[in-house]
Protein backbone atom coordinates (compact mmCIF):
# COMPACT_ATOMS: atom_id res chain seq x y z
CA UNK A 1 0.00 0.00 0.00
CA UNK A 2 1.45 3.18 -0.87
CA UNK A 3 2.29 5.60 1.87
CA UNK A 4 0.21 8.85 1.95
CA UNK A 5 -0.62 11.47 4.74
CA UNK A 6 0.60 11.34 7.96
CA UNK A 7 -1.45 12.92 10.70
CA UNK A 8 -1.79 12.95 14.40
CA UNK A 9 -4.41 10.10 15.73
CA UNK A 10 -6.44 11.36 18.33
CA UNK A 11 -9.24 8.82 19.01
CA UNK A 12 -12.01 10.27 21.57
CA UNK A 13 -11.05 13.42 23.54
CA UNK A 14 -8.32 13.00 26.52
CA UNK A 15 -9.21 10.65 29.37
CA UNK A 16 -10.46 7.39 30.10
CA UNK A 17 -12.39 6.97 27.26
CA UNK A 18 -9.46 7.54 25.04
CA UNK A 19 -7.19 5.40 27.18
CA UNK A 20 -9.94 2.42 26.71
CA UNK A 21 -9.66 3.34 22.80
CA UNK A 22 -5.78 3.24 22.60
CA UNK A 23 -5.63 0.29 24.89
CA UNK A 24 -8.00 -1.87 22.75
CA UNK A 25 -5.41 -0.47 19.48
CA UNK A 26 -2.64 -1.63 21.22
CA UNK A 27 -3.93 -5.28 22.29
CA UNK A 28 -5.03 -5.61 18.46
CA UNK A 29 -8.99 -5.66 19.26
CA UNK A 30 -9.94 -2.37 17.85
CA UNK A 31 -9.30 -2.40 14.11
CA UNK A 32 -12.25 0.40 13.15
CA UNK A 33 -13.02 3.49 14.04
CA UNK A 34 -16.12 5.95 13.38
CA UNK A 35 -16.13 9.63 13.00
CA UNK A 36 -18.39 12.44 11.91
CA UNK A 37 -17.88 14.33 8.46
CA UNK A 38 -19.26 16.96 9.82
CA UNK A 39 -15.94 16.65 12.72
CA UNK A 40 -13.73 16.51 9.57
CA UNK A 41 -15.63 19.73 7.91
CA UNK A 42 -15.57 21.68 11.47
CA UNK A 43 -11.64 20.53 12.01
CA UNK A 44 -10.72 21.68 7.94
CA UNK A 45 -9.26 17.95 7.99
CA UNK A 46 -9.41 15.56 4.80
CA UNK A 47 -10.96 12.36 4.92
CA UNK A 48 -9.08 9.42 5.45
CA UNK A 49 -8.03 7.49 2.55
CA UNK A 50 -5.85 3.84 2.24
CA UNK A 51 -2.35 4.47 2.87
CA UNK A 52 -2.85 7.30 4.99
CA UNK A 53 -1.32 6.93 8.71
CA UNK A 54 -1.87 8.07 11.88
CA UNK A 55 0.63 8.50 14.88
CA UNK A 56 -1.80 7.68 17.50
CA UNK A 57 -1.55 9.64 21.03
CA UNK A 58 -2.65 8.55 24.13
CA UNK A 59 -4.55 10.96 26.83
CA UNK A 60 -0.86 12.83 27.70
CA UNK A 61 -0.17 13.63 24.23
CA UNK A 62 2.19 10.73 24.07
CA UNK A 63 3.00 8.77 20.69
CA UNK A 64 1.75 4.85 21.62
CA UNK A 65 1.93 3.23 18.08
CA UNK A 66 1.68 4.07 14.29
CA UNK A 67 -1.75 3.05 12.00
CA UNK A 68 -2.30 2.76 8.73
CA UNK A 69 -5.71 3.06 6.77
CA UNK A 70 -6.42 0.05 4.97
CA UNK A 71 -10.03 1.54 3.91
CA UNK A 72 -12.73 4.36 4.47
CA UNK A 73 -16.03 5.04 3.36
CA UNK A 74 -18.57 7.48 4.24
CA UNK A 75 -21.94 5.66 5.44
CA UNK A 76 -25.24 6.93 6.88
CA UNK A 77 -25.21 5.89 11.02
CA UNK A 78 -27.85 4.23 10.00
CA UNK A 79 -25.49 1.86 7.50
CA UNK A 80 -23.08 0.87 10.09
CA UNK A 81 -22.87 -2.55 9.67
CA UNK A 82 -21.88 -5.28 12.80
CA UNK A 83 -18.51 -5.88 10.97
CA UNK A 84 -17.66 -2.28 11.40
CA UNK A 85 -19.25 -2.27 14.84
CA UNK A 86 -17.57 -5.30 16.44
CA UNK A 87 -14.55 -3.96 14.83
CA UNK A 88 -14.66 -0.92 17.10
CA UNK A 89 -13.22 -3.22 20.14
CA UNK A 90 -15.27 -1.66 22.62
CA UNK A 91 -17.27 -4.99 23.74
CA UNK A 92 -20.74 -4.34 20.64
CA UNK A 93 -22.68 -7.34 20.08
CA UNK A 94 -24.94 -5.53 17.70
CA UNK A 95 -24.93 -2.29 15.62
CA UNK A 96 -27.78 -0.83 18.30
CA UNK A 97 -25.12 -1.30 20.89
CA UNK A 98 -22.17 0.31 18.70
CA UNK A 99 -25.11 2.91 17.84
CA UNK A 100 -25.92 4.01 21.44
CA UNK A 101 -22.49 3.88 22.61
CA UNK A 102 -21.56 6.54 19.60
CA UNK A 103 -24.45 8.84 19.93
CA UNK A 104 -23.70 9.47 23.80
CA UNK A 105 -20.39 10.30 23.18
CA UNK A 106 -21.64 12.39 19.78
CA UNK A 107 -24.17 14.05 21.71
CA UNK A 108 -21.73 14.80 24.98
CA UNK A 109 -21.20 18.05 25.44
CA UNK A 110 -18.12 18.20 24.61
CA UNK A 111 -18.51 17.02 21.52
CA UNK A 112 -21.10 19.39 20.87
CA UNK A 113 -18.87 22.18 21.86
CA UNK A 114 -16.43 21.24 19.39
CA UNK A 115 -18.54 21.01 17.11
CA UNK A 116 -19.98 24.85 17.72
CA UNK A 117 -23.78 23.27 17.79
CA UNK A 118 -24.94 23.21 21.29
CA UNK A 119 -28.17 21.29 19.84
CA UNK A 120 -26.03 18.69 17.54
CA UNK A 121 -28.07 15.67 17.49
CA UNK A 122 -27.31 12.40 14.98
CA UNK A 123 -29.89 10.33 13.22
CA UNK A 124 -29.93 8.08 10.68
CA UNK A 125 -28.85 9.99 8.05
CA UNK A 126 -25.96 11.49 9.16
CA UNK A 127 -22.80 10.71 7.31
CA UNK A 128 -20.08 9.04 9.52
CA UNK A 129 -16.81 8.34 8.76
CA UNK A 130 -16.21 4.52 8.81
CA UNK A 131 -12.39 3.68 8.32
CA UNK A 132 -10.62 0.45 9.06
CA UNK A 133 -7.15 0.45 10.20
CA UNK A 134 -3.81 -1.74 10.79
CA UNK A 135 -0.96 -1.06 13.33
CA UNK A 136 2.13 -0.68 11.53
CA UNK A 137 4.61 0.23 14.30
CA UNK A 138 7.18 -2.67 14.92
CA UNK A 139 6.99 -3.32 10.75
CA UNK A 140 9.90 -0.48 9.76
CA UNK A 141 11.86 1.34 11.84
CA UNK A 142 8.94 3.88 13.81
CA UNK A 143 10.62 7.20 15.78
CA UNK A 144 7.51 8.20 17.08
CA UNK A 145 8.19 10.84 18.71
CA UNK A 146 10.55 11.79 15.23
CA UNK A 147 7.11 11.30 13.17
CA UNK A 148 4.51 12.89 15.60
CA UNK A 149 6.47 15.94 15.03
CA UNK A 150 6.46 15.64 11.39
CA UNK A 151 2.71 15.17 11.54
CA UNK A 152 2.05 18.16 13.87
CA UNK A 153 4.13 20.37 11.34
CA UNK A 154 2.32 19.13 8.95
CA UNK A 155 -1.09 20.19 10.29
CA UNK A 156 0.72 23.45 11.00
CA UNK A 157 1.42 23.79 7.73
Amino acid sequence: MEAGRLSVGEFAFPGPLRDQLVAAILDGTKTTTTGLVEDYEVEGEPLPCPGDRWVVIDSAGDPVTLIEIVTSRVVRVGDVDLEHAIGEGEGYGCVAEWRAGHEAFWHSAEMREALGDPEFTVNDDTLAVATEFRVVAGEEDSDLPALLCQARAAAGA
